[in-house]
């Protein structure tokens, strides 16, 4: 039985149940026929792009809930504006606000961390992390690639953190790194197609021209009548989902305000906090040294 939402007079909480795993299917919404939508990090990236308040933030969020439910994921948060994902900060492994510097040191920590993954599997004659693994997957959340890439910093810095999240992006999803990444500035110089192409998931809200839709869904789908332009401004969270040699799919994003995604971030701490002293696979009390 996985966490269950429950919402009262005084507020919402969580009834308890067995923590969720990053391995399964991760509910994001439902699609224009009412039917649920789920998508399948483990080994895959997602990139989310649009206007304020059209679903993009929404979808980066309900990962970052997943995850942090999940005892068997960490968290790397990059959030410019620190209140995007400030409320998950107390389940982060570690949480970069306005500082590319911090981002940098970040971002080359996890890289060293990858290297070392991929020179394991190697050893072991693998190609891929598995549930069972004694190391387990990091979801790596973005809130505003533009942030890091075009504004802090100086050229150098701003190359530097592109160079190493391409990197992450491209080589991370076997050894269990996961990019979930949010812009609002989606064009060429922000998002390149050799990034975008990397990127399994990908989620177009509302955008003011078809080029910006393009930069996210991939070259020529407005051509074969695809375009978050046509999106309504009165359906908030609503955004066209691609798959990687897919075709768009019009769906509506959860929303957790802030009050619910209080109370799970709550939750979510509280497990891990507690998480050291379990094994999160079997539920049974572990060793652990003094």
């Amino acid at each position: 039985m996985s966490p269950v939402l429950v919402a009262d007079g005084s507020g919402v909480s969580l009834q308890a149940g067995l923590p969720l795993s990053i391995f399964d299917p991760v509910y994001i919404g439902i699609d224009e026929f009412g039917d649920p939508v789920t998508l399948q990090l483990i080994y895959r990236n997602l990139l989310a792009g649009g206007l304020m308040d059209t679903g993009k933030s929404a979808i980066i969020n309900l990962a970052v809930a997943h995850a942090a439910l999940s005892l068997d994921c960490k968290l790397a948060l990059f959030d410019g504006k620190q209140v995007e994902m400030g409320q998950w900060r107390p389940c982060a492994e570690v949480f970069v606000g306005p500082d590319i510097v911090h981002a940098i040191s970040v971002l080359r920590r996890l890289q060293i961390m990858m290297d070392n993954r991929y020179s394991y599997l190697v050893a072991c004659g693998r190609r891929k992390i598995k549930r069972t693994d004694v190391f387990v997957p990091y979801l790596i959340a973005i809130d505003e690639i533009a942030y890091f890439t075009t504004v802090a910093g100086d050229k150098k810095q701003q190359e530097d953190f592109s160079k190493l999240l391409r990197d992450l992006v491209a080589r991370g999803r076997a050894v269990g790194i996961i990019t979930v990444a949010a812009t609002q500035r989606p064009s060429h110089d922000i998002i390149p197609t050799s990034l975008r192409d990397l990127f399994s998931w990908r989620f177009a809200g509302r955008c003011t021209t078809d080029s910006s839709s393009d930069v996210i869904l991939g070259f020529g789908w407005e051509k074969k009548g695809w375009s978050a332009t046509a999106l309504s401004v009165d359906n908030p969270g609503s955004g066209l989902l691609i798959a990687e040699n897919g075709s768009p799919r019009l769906v509506k994003t959860a929303y957790l305000d802030d009050r619910t995604c209080a109370a799970i971030a709550a939750y979510a701490a509280n497990m891990r906090a507690t998480a050291s002293t379990h094994d999160h696979r079997t539920q049974r009390p572990v060793l652990v040294a003094a």
